[in-house]
């Protein structure tokens, strides 16, 4: 294993990749990852020294604090390759955004910008062949900071874990996808940390997207928790709706994440001339539009899928199938957006960044 230190960060690479062992036609989503890893820890009121590791597991104690009170975070972003080889991150800085701020919510120690983007740029360069090119290829990348502190006392870490993973990626969704509309339960509330990317609001929703799914459908349309009568997430991601030529989106709340693939979607609309709507749409408006046929189209927008169209959707006894349109909006933003991200059309917006 080769050592060097570049900048602030020291650098050990495998002595062999294991890239050629992976079939990069069939692969599952997160289930594969790169040859290394960035990880950095937080001692002593102060982040030490990130080092870029072969992927390889840790050992924490049992009485570790993320077990017991889980102090953790995480981000979804993704790198592309375009037709000339060249490596580029799409809206990066977004994400370390958010990050520290999931991080300021947690109580945690905000992440330095030379550790989170710097290491990030440094690891990307290293892995930059386990980015393949073509339409809906890519490289996954879940940055993740976690409590290292030992002991059950009730109080906020004072050693963390922040590390970057990266996994080469298709396509997330491949199957129509129905889903139900809560009107029990929640994913988030206010006051709560639902506009963090913490580990604890996954966990929550687990349960009830079992239930969705034993009845047949594949997620649900959370609303929100004070009277169900705001259409707010789908799934894990952030939701659209058109009504006539209309984009609908819920804005972001204490309960809501501030999706990057959201707000892309309503610059790109916007650009489009497209009618975007920022604002609660509540249940009633959504059944009214669906008896009525003015709505067109339902689609969830994150990272891992970009863009996730919504085939019809349950409210307690009712069923509504979405129209088959040409015209989709949703695909033809998916469309425009993938285009950018590859970088076959123009950024006019500045989201891109080579990786040199």
């Amino acid at each position: 294993m080769e050592s060097t230190t570049t900048s602030d960060i020291e650098i050990m690479l495998s002595s062999q990749s294991k890239i050629n062992e992976v079939d990069f036609e069939n692969l599952t989503f997160g289930t594969v990852f790169t040859d290394h890893m960035l990880v950095c820890d937080f001692k002593n009121g102060e982040w030490q020294k990130p080092v870029i590791q072969p992927y390889q597991p840790f050992t924490l104690d049992p009485s570790t604090k993320v077990f017991h009170y889980g102090q953790a975070i995480f981000e979804g972003m993704k790198a592309y390759k375009d037709e000339q080889g060249d490596v580029w991150m799409f809206r990066a800085n977004e994400n370390f955004n958010r990050f520290n701020k999931s991080a300021i919510r947690l109580a945690m120690p905000e992440v330095p910008e030379e550790v989170f983007m710097g290491g990030l740029r440094k690891l990307l360069h290293i892995e930059k062949d386990w980015v393949r090119y073509g339409m809906g290829r890519s490289l996954y990348i879940r940055p993740y900071m976690i409590a290292t502190g030992e002991g059950v006392i009730a109080q906020p870490s004072s050693e963390y874990k922040f590390v970057i993973i990266l996994s080469p990626a298709k396509s997330y969704y491949n199957q129509e996808v129905k889903v139900v509309i809560a009107n029990h339960y929640s994913r988030a509330a206010n006051g709560g940390i639902g506009a963090a990317k913490a580990a604890g609001n996954y966990a929550g929703q687990f349960y009830p997207t079992k239930l969705a799914v034993e009845k047949g459908f594949q997620q649900i349309i959370w609303t929100d928790d004070a009277t169900h009568t705001k259409l707010e997430e789908a799934g894990t991601m952030n939701v659209f709706f058109r009504i006539n030529d209309t984009l609908i989106t819920a804005p972001t709340s204490e309960r809501i994440l501030d999706g990057v693939t959201r707000k892309s979607l309503i610059d790109l609309a916007k650009r489009e001339g497209i009618d975007v709507e920022v604002r609660s749409l509540l249940v009633d408006e959504l059944l009214n539009a669906a008896k009525n046929g003015t709505l067109k189209e339902i689609f969830g927008a994150g990272t891992a899928a970009v863009i996730n169209p919504i085939v019809g959707f349950a409210y307690k006894d009712l069923y509504f199938d979405l129209p088959k349109i040409e015209n989709s909006m949703a695909m033809e933003l998916k469309d425009k957006l993938n285009k950018i991200q590859y970088k076959l059309a123009e950024d006019t917006f500045g989201w891109t960044e080579k990786i040199e």
